[in-house]
């Protein structure tokens, strides 16, 4: 077994994100952070049920990536947390997919008058959407169907609520809402040696205190240490993969800048023989160059 230096544990590994956020003795903690992202919800979430993740019908191919949680609030409303490592391909798609399962789950068999109970899919990304470029300051996105012309919200029982957590940039002092609170803590936690001033509150004391790697028994090291592998090995294929994409891109360059190159130059030679030829024909320098635009 290594020997890890970190203080606490990566809350983006499998076993982090299970631990501190998908179970018994830290559900406290999932409370306050889902209270406040959802601070638009008419009343706070005082209780919560984890679910079993199974009647999501999540692909196998996507736990190599992505990490959820599924849990229904006391007063209904059904919560998909899911933090995800990697890009898809048909990222928004698959989160609107899996959205189907809490509202396939609501449907009642005889006489039903069809009324659905909140459904929220938040996404904790750690990478950053392809199509927001002009936004680079934005990490939160709060979607909800809306009516194209007012933008006035057409449907508010279905939530999607994603976080570039890359785009978090806040520092410590700049921390205002728990909300901010919550994402400092988690994107900087196995960063840390000690818990920020502004982070002094009871919820974020457990929250530490259970991320703790020296209050690990030593099974619990063991599959945090396979979950921190995988990890690596996922970050070391995306760097990897994105490097080949920038060496890629700057042979396509070079190459673009070669053959533009050739281009000048067989235009430039074209060019004075033409000069040459018109010259030839008797006509002063002076007079060709400009009949060429050469002045």
């Amino acid at each position: 077994m290594t020997h890890m230096k970190e203080k606490y544990i990566n809350f983006f590994t499998d076993y982090g994100f299970k631990r501190l956020f998908g179970s018994e003795p830290t559900k406290d903690c999932l409370i306050d952070f889902l209270n406040g992202l959802l601070e638009d919800r008419e009343k706070p979430i005082v209780e919560l049920e984890y679910r079993n993740t199974e009647h999501l019908g999540a692909l196998e191919l996507d736990r190599k990536a992505i990490f959820d949680l599924y849990c229904t609030t006391s007063d209904g409303s059904h919560i998909i947390v899911e933090l995800q490592k990697a890009k898809q391909q048909f990222f928004k798609d698959r989160a609107l997919f899996y959205s189907t399962f809490p509202i396939q789950e609501q449907a009642q068999k005889g006489e039903w008058n069809f009324k659905l109970s909140n459904i929220y899919t938040i996404a904790i990304l750690d990478f950053i959407f392809d199509d927001d470029s002009e936004t680079p300051d934005k990490y939160l996105y709060d979607v909800k169907l809306t009516e194209q012309e007012t933008h006035q919200v057409f449907y508010d029982k279905l939530s999607f609520i994603y976080l570039e957590m890359p785009r978090f940039k806040k520092t410590s002092t700049e921390l205002k809402t728990q909300q901010d609170k919550w994402l400092y803590a988690i994107k900087h936690l196995n960063a840390l040696n000690t818990i920020p001033d502004e982070l002094k509150q009871d919820i974020f004391e457990n929250f530490f205190k259970a991320a703790e790697v020296a209050k690990l028994t030593p099974k619990e090291k063991e599959n945090y240490e396979k979950s921190l592998k995988y990890y690596r090995d996922l970050n070391n294929v995306i760097d990897t993969a994105f490097d080949e994409g920038k060496e890629e891109g700057r042979k396509e360059e070079e190459e673009k800048r070669k053959d533009a190159e050739a281009k000048r130059k067989d235009a430039e030679g074209k060019l004075q023989q033409a000069l040459k030829n018109i010259i030839e024909k008797g006509i002063p320098e002076e007079e060709a160059r400009k009949l060429l635009g050469l002045d």
